[in-house]
């Protein structure tokens, strides 16, 4: 039988969406454990801070996730929310993905004032993202626009654009949902077009490994077709040193029993790989297979030398 918890602070980043997706995490729990008091601790990431560089420049997914995880080391929190494409593939000894929330739209999104779509584009335009899977996609159908950098959170880029620094800009099409603009959305950029980020669209709930309690308590929140997809993306990625260093996307969809698995990734010399693959699913152990299986296509392309390059999975004790 599940145990009520007493007290469950989430740890959450900052920003309006990150605000948003705790709150939508406060809401669900409250609703099945209304005698549990349920707050929201916010604090600042070195992700958030620093903007000036790329996010692979300046060390990766983990930036996003370190102050939260020390929270939960601290005991100042419970547990820590997250996009799930900010999560890095392994995490360290002390911390667990307690949980996956059912997926918002994965697609990504094209927001633009004055262009309807990525094709409408005139040769040589400036487009915003400071996403490596990103960039990768667009030179590949349209190697003539001028990619700039792009940081900040999504009210940070929106306002950029309203400023005119670009002609356009790609977003996940799930922040801009969840915010209330999809109103911004020009074209969503369908799966054939562009591939999206590993686990884009979906939330995860992290704890410590350790804290049982939380982990059955927690299961009210699982959406299990979302967790046996992203198992899959999440596993190709692993299998590929996956990381915001590398220019891979993925994206698995699960239809009753049958899972199909697309990726895509570029190399140095700027060639695109893709593979693709099938299975029938009874487990999350099949999803994951699958996901090792589209991985062993990539590679077998090709896609070794990316593999030396995932994120080490960051731990540290608080500090006194």
């Amino acid at each position: 039988m599940t145990s009520t918890p007493k007290l469950l602070r989430i740890a959450s980043r900052k920003s309006r969406l990150a605000l948003w997706q705790a709150e939508h995490v406060q809401s669900r729990l409250k609703s099945h454990y209304p005698e549990s008091s349920v707050d929201i601790i916010a604090m600042s990431t070195e992700g958030d801070r620093v903007l000036d560089r790329a996010l692979y420049e300046i060390g990766g997914k983990g930036l996003f996730t370190k102050e939260l995880e020390l929270a939960l080391l601290r005991g100042d929190a419970e547990i820590a929310v997250h996009s799930l494409k900010d999560v890095p593939m392994t995490l360290a000894e002390p911390f667990c993905l307690a949980v996956v929330m059912e997926r918002e739209d994965p697609r990504d999104a094209w927001v633009s004032p004055g262009y309807s779509s990525i094709h409408a584009l005139p040769e040589g335009a400036i487009v915003g993202t400071s996403s490596l899977r990103r960039e990768a996609q667009l030179k590949t159908f349209r190697p003539d626009l001028r990619i700039q950098p792009l940081r900040g959170n999504l009210d940070t880029r929106l306002a950029k654009l309203d400023r005119g620094e670009f002609d356009g800009i790609v977003l996940a099409a799930a922040g801009l949902k969840r915010l209330g603009l999809s109103h911004r959305i020009a074209q969503y950029c369908d799966i054939e077009l562009m591939l999206p980020a590993v686990g884009q669209a979906a939330l995860g709930i992290e704890c410590l490994v350790q804290r049982e309690d939380l982990l059955e308590a927690l299961q009210v929140l699982a959406h299990r077709p979302t967790q046996l997809e992203v198992s899959a993306e999440r596993e190709l990625a692993l299998q590929l040193g996956g990381s915001c260093r590398v220019p891979l996307a993925a994206h698995a969809k699960l239809d009753r029993d049958q899972m199909t698995l697309k990726a895509c990734i570029r190399l140095n010399d700027g060639r695109m790989l893709h593979a693709e693959d099938h299975a029938k699913l009874s487990s999350q152990a099949d999803a994951v297979e699958l996901g090792a299986r589209v991985a062993r296509q990539l590679i077998d392309q090709g896609a070794t030398p990316w593999m030396s390059q995932g994120e080490t999975p960051w731990v540290n004790a608080p500090s006194s």
